[in-house]
């Protein structure tokens, strides 16, 4: 059996490497996030917009809020990759 031993180059390259693993989920779990809220809140937007036209400026402002957790994810990737 070999016993491998951590180098700094390997110790390095694995660091870079969680780092845009990090990164990655970072992004991914926001924009998950984000696609599950709004769900229901384009479907409740679309409804009251169809009933109330006056309605529509808050219900973009509500289906707009949520958009915010992916740019906080994409700050956040952005972050750890420098």
């Amino acid at each position: 059996m070999a016993v491998e031993t951590m180098t700094i180059e390997v110790a390095q390259a694995s660091a870079i490497g969680f780092k845009a693993i990090g990164a990655g989920l970072a992004v991914g779990l926001a924009g998950m996030g984000t696609g599950l809220a709004q769900l229901g809140i384009g479907g409740a937007a679309v409804g009251a917009t169809a009933e109330n036209k006056e309605m529509f400026g808050l219900a973009l402002l509500f289906t707009v809020i949520p958009e915010t957790v992916v740019i906080f994810g994409l700050v956040i990737a952005l972050l750890l990759l420098f």
